[in-house]
């Protein structure tokens, strides 16, 4: 039989063990799916083999459209988003959200649809805000919010956010969050839930997520058009009016927090600005050469070149000033 709760569980930097101990705590018997996210990219990993050894759970060797159990843990594999899917876990290499794939918010949304009162979102240790946006659709479809204690974490910013971005059930060091999963799951989940808004918006992005296309007329109906750009593929970016965090998407999937985004403009500027100053470079040793041949045949042009050379390595301390400051400025 499928599972009639499920808990959606979002890791990144400290999450290996948080999630063992967090497994470790979660009975034999539960009943109710646990589903995994860990920021791990497209490099091989070995983390279902490392719970594993944590639990007395079965923890499935994820596949496409396998159902969706009870008393089983679920990991998403490499450079795969999970999702469930009519009692399904459904894989997808749709596009990035917040630069990752696998990530925390696909899944979270998918469980919110789901599974709405019926699902229990867990935001562990990690960086920027991942999760949070998911974990406010799950709120959204009266299921259960818990996050690590931020003071408990090696990485406190993803919990810090996914506290700004919606009412938290449980708040708690990683130790106790498992006897409060497992009191969540025994807990009859409310029969009609006061929604605070449809989850018709979170459907649509896990269309996205699972690969499927989107069209502009999508995102205008869930969003604003912004003056800003896609970092991934330079398209239009939405601005999406749904709460905290403050989120953007382009017609082809991917999706940003602001946090996630700033950071990308952050490093996209830096990376310009050094791109700048390596050509202003070449340009002034390309002077000093041929200043060294004027010199050298005595054709008169050299105060030209000793003039324009002087401007140039002026400019480059500029750029080198300012690339500096932008570095700075978080």
């Amino acid at each position: 039989m499928t599972a009639k709760r499920v808990v959606v569980v979002g890791a990144s930097v400290g999450g290996l063990a948080a999630l063992k101990t967090l497994v470790g705590s979660l009975p034999p018997d539960m009943d109710a799916a646990v589903l995994i996210v860990m920021h791990i990219g497209s490099w091989d990993s070995v983390l279902p083999q490392l719970l594993q050894k944590e639990t007395a759970l079965r923890v499935a060797d994820t596949r496409d459209g396998e159902a969706v159990l009870p008393s089983t843990v679920y990991v998403a594999p490499p450079d795969r988003h999970m999702l469930i899917h009519q009692t399904r876990v459904r894989l997808s290499h749709g596009p990035k959200e917040n630069f990752a794939r696998p990530a925390i918010d696909p899944l979270f949304r998918s469980a919110a649809v789901e599974y709405r009162s019926r699902a229990i979102g867990v935001v562990l240790t990690g960086d920027l805000d991942d999760g949070a946006a998911g974990l406010r659709a799950i709120t959204a479809a009266g299921g259960v919010a818990m996050v690590q204690d931020p003071a408990d974490c090696v990485a406190p910013s993803m919990p810090r956010s996914a506290l700004r971005a919606t009412r938290v059930d449980v708040i708690a060091p990683i130790g106790k969050l498992g006897d409060a999963i497992v009191a969540a799951v025994k807990a009859p989940a409310p029969e009609n839930p006061t929604m605070e808004h449809s989850t018709d918006k979170a459907a649509l992005e896990s269309r996205i997520a699972l690969g499927l296309r989107s069209e502009p007329a999508d995102l205008d109906a869930i969003g604003k058009r912004s003056a800003l750009t896609c970092p991934e593929c330079g398209g239009i970016l939405w601005r999406l009016d749904d709460g905290e965090p403050l989120r953007f998407r382009c017609h082809t999937g991917h999706a940003f927090s602001e946090l996630s985004l700033a950071h990308a403009q952050k490093d996209g500027t830096e990376d310009a600005l050094w791109a700048s100053i390596r050509r202003l470079q070449e340009r002034v040793v390309l002077l000093r050469e041929a200043l060294a041949h004027s010199e050298k045949h005595g054709d008169g042009s050299t105060a030209p070149l000793r003039a324009s050379l002087q401007r140039l390595e002026s400019a480059v301390s500029a750029v080198r000033s300012i690339a500096q400051t932008a570095a700075e400025i978080d």
